[in-house]
């Protein structure tokens, strides 16, 4: 989809980097005043084997302030996105990432910048060209319809407001960012909305105000940097239910007002799924966490169940309103990503497995020692790995190897199933203790970043004294299933002349292969 081009700097601001300083700026300008002019422009890209054209680079962001302002009335927001750069090089031009949303202006360190917007990307030229390490401010105002039609969206409407399910790759259709996980950054957010509705964002409640109008601004802010594709931003008739975690941990539901009595059973689980977790993984990483029912009842309104937006994790309603056993093993998943996904992001897309592995690994652990059986009726852990270990060579062929995925199958039983078969072989090869070791220690090392399968086997290694890359890459990468160590009697199914991949409807992602549903 390509988008009509709008300019709105004067033509002077296009020229190159030498007479756009020559007003002597001393914050911007180089006193070598006979240098040529030269253009810039940031490349609109960071190279993501699974993403090509997702993220920019020539700057890393700081911090996003998002001051959103919804009317229920046209159901539309008017926005303005303030973006606290640093550049890494000289820049003529940035990019950032924006898709369906209505660019009114663009103001660089408070000057009026030229716009464009072609595909998904919003290029800006700003009146005076950027100098590398230089701390920049980008404001942008637009206008999004929650309700637009595109290519793909993380809009979720609702009756009374929305959310929004960003990942992997439609944080842009929300608001323009750099929009990949590498680039995490401090968040605030304030949403204005009639007082019969409540806002609610990642991070803490910071103040909430009253307006004219009979209209209540609420804003969060996050104590710790958030991936762009874990944002959650979400208006409605909701009620927020407060309780206690272990050690005082502060916990926070958003919930439908007329759904509040009935999902209290869901709701009162978490304390204990925490403490639970903590025990094995340390001490939860953020200031509060949650569970946000959508109120929604559409089937269609997003293809997962639950989704790990930081702080507070996005849910089909009707999910939680099932008994414990169907519902407290995946609860567990999406509460393991607050460590494997959102602590630790994945430093391109192709590490998902770090996360969904983790995830499913964690979550059928607490399944199977409460003895509720899984999908396939197995009741243990061992079991579910042999008949995971039978598949092996199948999904190796259908969906690639468990870290070498494409946009395709990006979300296939490989990334889950698959890495969790990876870290059991892992731990049979090096003992329960040292497999914890490794655990914890790479959520210490690389805690608020984010990290890439390397920076796992590289750590794996030093941590358990043992040089396990070549056994780590032949299961990640491998095109054919390395043997189990501890099971010499376990058997890869032989994969057949006529195995396909699963057919996949254009454009959509199907992210329900979480062995733990």
């Amino acid at each position: 989809m390509r988008y009509r081009t709008r300019v709105t700097a004067p033509a002077a601001a296009l020229i190159g980097t030498a007479a756009v300083l020559a007003g002597g700026n001393t914050a911007y300008a180089d006193t070598d005043t006979d240098t040529e002019p030269v253009d810039v422009p940031g490349a609109e890209t960071l190279g993501d084997p699974v993403f090509p054209v997702l993220g920019n680079d020539g700057y890393r962001v700081g911090a996003y302030h998002l001051d959103f302002s919804y009317d229920p009335s046209t159901a539309l927001v008017d926005a303005t996105a303030t973006l606290e750069l640093r550049t890494t090089e000289a820049l003529t031009r940035l990019s950032l990432d924006a898709l369906g949303l209505d660019i009114r202006t663009v103001r660089v360190d408070g000057r009026t910048a030229a716009f464009e917007q072609v595909d998904e990307k919003l290029r800006i030229t700003p009146a005076r060209a950027l100098p590398a390490r230089a701390q920049v401010t980008v404001c942008v105002t637009y206008t999004a319809d929650p309700r637009r039609a595109l290519a793909h969206t993380a809009w979720v409407p609702t009756a009374d407001g929305f959310a929004i399910c960003p990942q992997p790759d439609s944080a842009h259709t929300v608001f323009p960012c750099n929009d990949h996980p590498s680039d995490k950054a401090d968040f605030t957010f304030r949403i204005t909305v009639p007082a019969t509705l409540r806002a609610v964002a990642g991070g803490s409640l910071v103040c909430t105000e009253d307006l004219a109008g009979d209209r209540t601004a609420y804003t969060y802010r996050s104590r710790s940097p958030i991936a762009t594709e874990l944002v959650q931003i979400t208006v409605g008739d909701y009620v927020v239910k407060q309780r206690r975690g272990p050690h005082g941990l502060p916990l926070r539901d958003v919930v439908p007002a007329a759904r509040a009595e009935a999902l209290e059973p869901a709701l009162a689980l978490t304390p204990g799924l925490v403490e639970w977790l903590e025990a094995r993984l340390g001490a939860y990483p953020f200031e509060t966490y949650g569970l946000l029912p959508c109120n929604s009842d559409d089937p269609n309104a997003f293809d997962f169940t639950g989704l790990e937006t930081q702080t507070l994790t996005l849910y089909k309603p009707n999910y939680l309103l099932q008994a414990e056993p169907k519902i407290g093993s995946h609860m567990m998943h999406e509460l393991v990503h607050s460590y494997f996904g959102n602590s630790v992001s994945p430093a391109t897309w192709a590490d998902l497995w770090l996360n969904e592995g983790h995830a499913d690994f964690y979550g059928l652990l607490y399944r199977y020692e409460r003895g509720w059986p899984d999908s396939l009726g197995l009741t243990s852990f061992e079991a579910r790995m042999k008949d995971t270990y039978a598949r092996g060579d199948q999904w190796r062929r259908t969906s690639g190897p468990v870290a070498a995925p494409n946009a395709a199958n990006l979300f296939d039983s490989q990334r889950y199933l698959g890495g969790v078969l990876v870290l059991y072989a892992l731990r049979q090869l090096i003992g329960e203790d040292a497999f914890h070791a490794v655990e914890r220690t790479f959520l210490d090392r690389h805690r608020n970043s984010s990290a890439s399968t390397e920076d796992y086997i590289a750590l794996a290694s030093h941590t358990c004294g043992q040089d396990v890359s070549g056994f780590l890459r032949d299961w990640l990468y491998g095109t054919t299933t390395p043997r189990m160590p501890g099971h010499p009697d376990w058997t890869v199914t032989p994969v057949t002349p006529t195995l396909t991949a699963p057919r996949r409807q254009a454009g959509v992602r199907w992210h329900e292969n979480s062995a733990t549903l």
